[in-house]
């Protein structure tokens, strides 16, 4: 089998985010000294630039922000998967993600979906919220 270019590849700082995914468990950056949330991991806030962060789990809730159903994708796995719903998200805590939609049909998504986390194979993937599908994971 090739390069998987669906798995996150942890490092010792991303590594508790990857840990609390596999658990089922989403976290954010908190800043100390400005008390805001960030996202993407980073060992400082991207706002005031302050070294005092530190993790803090989320909601896992959140509004589909746009989306685009992907029906061609040649980068194993992708292409066994088209077609999926690449979107980003804004989270209840404020910040924005990028993620996979899944447990929706197409004709339903729409801007301001809300939308529960899920962690199919520990990465965080969202699902419209009273979904209870299995097809997304838990």
């Amino acid at each position: 089998m090739g390069a998987r270019y669906d798995l996150p590849e942890a490092d010792a700082f991303t590594r508790t985010y990857w840990d609390a995914a596999a658990r089922g468990v989403l976290l954010l950056r908190h800043c100390g000294t400005c008390d805001r949330v960030h996202h993407y991991p980073r060992e400082f806030c991207p706002r005031c630039w302050s070294e005092d962060v530190s993790w803090s789990p989320a909601t896992g809730r959140a509004t589909l922000h746009t989306w685009s159903v992907v029906h061609r994708n040649d980068l194993p796995p992708f292409k066994d998967r088209t077609p999926y719903v690449a979107a980003v998200v804004d989270l209840a805590e404020g910040p924005r993600l990028m993620t996979e939609i899944v447990d929706c049909a197409h004709e339903d998504l729409r801007a301001g979906l809300e939308l529960d986390a899920v962690f199919p194979g520990g990465v965080p993937k969202f699902r419209p919220r009273g979904t209870t599908s299995a097809v997304g994971g838990e």
